[in-house]
């Protein structure tokens, strides 16, 4: 198996599964709410797409400059989604970068999965268990730049799938062992420094938690039309690219 991180959201490699993350928060998001009990997370680019999309039963949820979007049903915080505030069966999601991500990743991939801390073990078991000889790990950054959260996230699932690694996955890999630990890794990042400048120092704890959820986020319908519909398969595992 050949393992690349894609360091930047601009990098497009070739890969069966693709795997994206935004640690500090959307996948992070994404990962609670269907472990939660949601039934579907629409990962949208623009606030006026979600408000488009508001019906009975859908939740809105996500940020601007980490701030929760006034007339939203909730902002892009994990610790708000979880079992306890299941409040509709289906979530529409968006976020400065990590919905972006999913956006550019959908029409690339095949398969596309949700990565983040939270659910470390169970995606890199999947994506093991895929069969595919190319997996890429793809960084959602920040506005196009490398973002150290995510790196670090993206080096521990590429150390976890033990393929032969890119340069990228070989840097990514070597910058998470630098840390002691997830949350001094993330708590060293920009992404960080925002959250607690916004009062949002919870949430940098909270995706800081290492395989606390088995779900598997995939994208349904990778190349289908329409915003990418993140779900978690009933069979719990990815499919892998046709030969």
């Amino acid at each position: 198996m050949r393992v690349h991180v894609a360091l930047t959201p601009r990098e497009r490699p070739e890969a069966d599964v693709a795997i994206a993350v935004d640690v500090l928060r959307a996948t992070s998001v994404v990962c609670q709410a269907l472990a939660a009990g949601y039934e579907e997370v629409v990962c949208v680019a623009e606030v006026d797409e979600a408000f488009a999309l508001r019906a009975d039963g859908v939740g809105l949820a996500g940020e601007r400059a980490c701030l929760a979007v006034p007339g939203f049903d909730f902002g892009n915080s994990p610790a708000e989604l979880s079992e306890r505030n299941v409040r509709f069966s289906r979530l529409v999601l968006t976020t400065t970068n990590g919905t972006r991500l999913l956006h550019a990743a959908a029409p690339s991939y095949e398969v596309v999965l949700g990565g983040s801390l939270l659910n470390l073990g169970a995606v890199a078991a999947a994506a093991r268990a895929s069969g595919a000889d190319r997996i890429a790990v793809l960084c959602a950054g920040i506005e196009g730049e490398v973002a150290l959260d995510d790196v670090y996230c993206a080096g521990r699932i590429a150390a976890s799938l033990d393929g032969t690694p890119s340069d990228g996955a070989v840097a990514a890999i070597r910058v998470a062992a630098a840390f002691a630990s997830p949350l001094a890794a993330l708590g060293a990042s920009r992404s960080a420094l925002n959250l607690r400048d916004a009062g949002l120092a919870v949430d940098v704890e909270w995706c800081a938690r290492e395989s606390v959820l088995d779900v598997v986020p995939q994208v349904e319908s990778a190349a289908a039309a329409g915003p990418p519909r993140v779900i978690v398969p009933d069979s719990g595992s990815p499919s892998s690219r046709p030969s």
